[in-house]
């Protein structure tokens, strides 16, 4: 067994601006089983390819050949990390997991960084999973009471302890009962010596896909890794089940009791790409509908509408669709900063809007500007954006969110700030206009956003998705939280000494 922890492709420690103001994507994982002879690391490269806007911070992949695992782990771009033609000679064997991050849990360090792998009796097993566990604490204290020893911050790492500890004579049951402990939004994709093993949390929180390529089986967070893998698109996997690919095929096991599924909203509100099919739904047809719903219920008198690229074009296409003002590319995005891009200065800090979006101004001089965005957060950036716009000439700007206002935080994967740094949830929406600089302000509905998705409205008995980000309603118990909330120590002391140089 060959197991290597890359040097850095690139070095980049985790480091956000104070003053950051963009949500955080998960993760994005990856897995193929019975390609072509040494293509599968090859494969899974290519779907993290298409999974890089899930994380950006580090990649790794785990390929099986002959029993025999091949790990690498590098900080950087998937690119950087396994673009090269040698690949599949450092990486062999026609099954390989894969994964792109970033740090929700944990830190950025490369000992975090996923796939995870262990030897047990039974031989070794590489883990990728996207997601956050909310009884994490909870469970890395008592695994670290019974003697456990961790080499890493990342929650993954618990599940790969509760798979050696358990009892069970078979892998896959192991794997099942390590499930029947953990709580939170997970995908999970795992590699053993004779099956890749795929399970999604039982409230579908988090996606994850199944997919053929020849007669290769691959699973992915989402479609579009599928479509650059040269995969067909299978089917969903189902919230709460776990599917075992192996010789004999597919084996779909649904271990946990039935429970309504609740996919979580940000999916199709910002993580997913717009080319992407999610739970069945169109990511970009539901985020031109939201942007129709907007035009319906803050609709403005205005000359024309502008996007804040990338994320917020569909919705702004949907927006201009149904209000009839015309569509213009009024601020133009650089591609070429990376998300960890770290200027030298304050002063140059406080120019990073322009770095990254530019005002357009041919487009916005002395017109009544409609700026959609896909959602405000802190309202930090918002506001750059928005003096720029004026700038450049707009007479009016007419701010709308393609989401509702986000009023509490996320602890499923969402790198999202407490709730006393949420501006929605601090701020009347008087207060909030004035603070943007903004004419008029105005946010999609959560009724809307679910007629977006082809529901009526939102089931307040029974929430069709998961949506506590904005109602507050959160689908699980958290563990941690209310620990930490009723005074008791959760936090493993072990993990103050795991501190990188």
């Amino acid at each position: 067994m060959r197991h290597h922890i890359a040097d850095p492709v690139v070095h980049r420690e985790h480091w956000r601006e104070p003053e950051d103001d963009q949500l955080r994507l998960e993760c994005g994982v990856c897995g193929v089983w019975g390609a072509d002879e040494d293509e599968g690391s090859a494969i899974v490269a290519l779907g993290l390819h298409a999974l890089q806007h899930r994380g950006q911070e580090a990649c790794g992949i785990a390929s099986v050949k002959d029993e025999r695992f091949h790990t690498e782990r590098h900080q950087g771009l998937v690119g950087e990390a396994f673009g090269g033609a040698d690949l599949m000679t450092r990486m062999p064997g026609r099954a390989a997991v894969g994964h792109t991050r970033y740090s929700t849990a944990g830190g950025s360090f490369l000992r975090n960084i996923q796939p995870m792998f262990a030897d047990l009796d039974q031989g070794g097993i590489a883990i990728a999973h996207n997601g956050n566990l909310t009884n994490f604490k909870f469970l890395h204290g008592q695994l670290v009471s019974e003697g456990a020893i961790f080499q890493s911050t990342s929650d993954s790492e618990v599940i790969l302890h509760l798979i050696a500890r358990s009892r069970k004579a078979k892998i896959v049951d192991r794997f099942i009962d390590a499930l029947a402990r953990i709580e939170g939004g997970y995908a999970l994709v795992a590699q053993t010596r004779h099956k890749m093993i795929g399970a999604r949390d039982p409230l579908g929180i988090r996606p994850l896909v199944l997919g053929q390529v020849g007669e290769a089986w691959v699973l992915a967070s989402e479609t579009c890794a599928l479509d650059m893998m040269g995969a067909t698109f299978v089917r969903d996997v189902e919230h709460g089940e776990v599917v075992v690919i192996d010789e004999n095929g597919l084996e779909s096991i649904k271990p946990f009791p039935a429970r309504a599924a609740r996919p979580c909203l940000f999916e199709y509100v910002y993580f997913s790409r717009p080319d992407s099919v999610v739970n069945g739904c169109s990511v970009y047809e539901v985020r031109k509908e939201m942007g129709r719903g907007l035009a319906r219920e803050w609709g403005v008198e205005a000359d024309i509408v502008v996007p804040v690229p990338d994320s917020g074009v569909p919705a702004a296409l949907g927006y201009a669709q149904e209000s009839g003002i015309p569509y213009e590319m009024g601020i133009i995005r650089s591609h070429y900063l990376g998300r960890t891009f770290i200027q030298p200065s304050q002063g140059a800090r406080q120019k990073g809007v322009r770095m990254k979006h530019s005002p357009n101004k041919s487009a916005l001089e002395g017109k009544r500007v409609v700026l959609i965005d896909d959602s405000i957060v802190r309202g930090t950036t918002s506001v750059k954006l928005v003096r720029a716009v004026r700038a450049a000439g707009a007479k009016e700007v007419h701010l709308r969110s393609a989401s509702p206002q986000i009023l509490f935080p996320d602890f499923y994967g969402i790198d999202m700030p407490e709730r006393a740094q949420l501006l929605a949830a601090n701020k009347t929406l008087e207060e909030m206009r004035e603070l943007l600089e903004v004419d008029s302000l105005g946010f999609l509905s959560i009724d809307g956003l679910y007629r977006a998705m082809g529901e009526t409205g939102r089931n307040n008995a029974r929430p069709q998705y998961t949506d506590h980000y904005f109602t507050g309603d959160y689908p699980t118990r958290l563990l941690d939280r209310e620990i930490e909330e009723g005074g008791r120590e959760v936090s493993a002391r072990q993990l103050s000494l795991l501190v990188s140089a």
